[in-house]
């Protein structure tokens, strides 16, 4: 079987409402017909990354990045894409990223939602249950994120999950300097934070590819 070759295809996070996993094919391309239908409302550019105008473009960047990611996992670097379904139902794609983990112990996390699932909870639940991955089952002593200042709800959902300023970032979109807010959260910080239950299941099998075979 394939996950005997590849367990992260096992792996689970599962909240009130949502479950977080690794898409197969014919979901990865239900995510990307998602993301054809749109992420951003018209004027809004939310994310670093200059997501293309075209509907079949954008679908296509979905796949590539996916695509992208599994092939070039090491547990060095390391970009985890979890597809975001309510009832089976794909809402959009989250990731967890990793850059000598085995040693910093830090990650980022970064997310998109269909329009649709916009405003209704669900971005904070899914950055949640990635939380609870990162620090409970993965043992991380810190999450970091960067977000567009004008950013409000991104921003509005890093405050409630306790992150603190962590200085600004400088960066190229469009040909056009951009400034983000970097922002920090601490295992501390996240111990204090009441948050619905997570349940995870199939990391064992995969946790070696996150820390490295001991």
């Amino acid at each position: 079987m394939l996950t005997t070759h590849w367990p992260l295809g096992n792996l689970r996070l599962t909240t009130e409402r949502l479950v977080l996993r690794p898409p197969n094919d014919e979901e990865l391309a239900a995510i990307a017909e998602v993301a054809a239908g749109g992420i951003s409302r018209p004027g809004e550019h939310p994310f670093l990354m200059a997501w293309p105008d075209e509907p079949l473009l954008r679908a296509r960047r979905v796949l590539q990045q996916h695509w992208s990611h599994l092939g070039s996992w090491t547990p060095d670097e390391w970009d985890l894409d979890l597809g975001v379904f309510r009832d089976g139902t794909p809402l959009g794609l989250v990731g967890l990223m990793g850059s000598e983990f085995r040693v910093l112990r830090e990650v980022k996390t970064w997310s998109w939602l269909g329009l649709e699932h916009q405003r209704k909870g669900y971005g904070t639940e899914a950055r949640t249950a990635l939380l609870h991955l990162a620090f409970e089952g993965l043992d991380a002593v810190a999450a970091r994120t960067e977000v567009f200042e004008d950013n409000v709800g991104s921003q509005g959902v890093s405050r409630k999950l306790g992150y603190q300023p962590d200085g600004i970032s400088r960066d190229v979109l469009n040909g056009e300097p951009v400034v983000s807010n970097r922002l920090r959260l601490t295992r501390e910080d996240w111990a204090g934070v009441e948050r619905p239950k997570v349940e995870i299941t199939g990391l064992d099998a995969c946790r070696d590819w996150f820390v490295g075979a001991n």
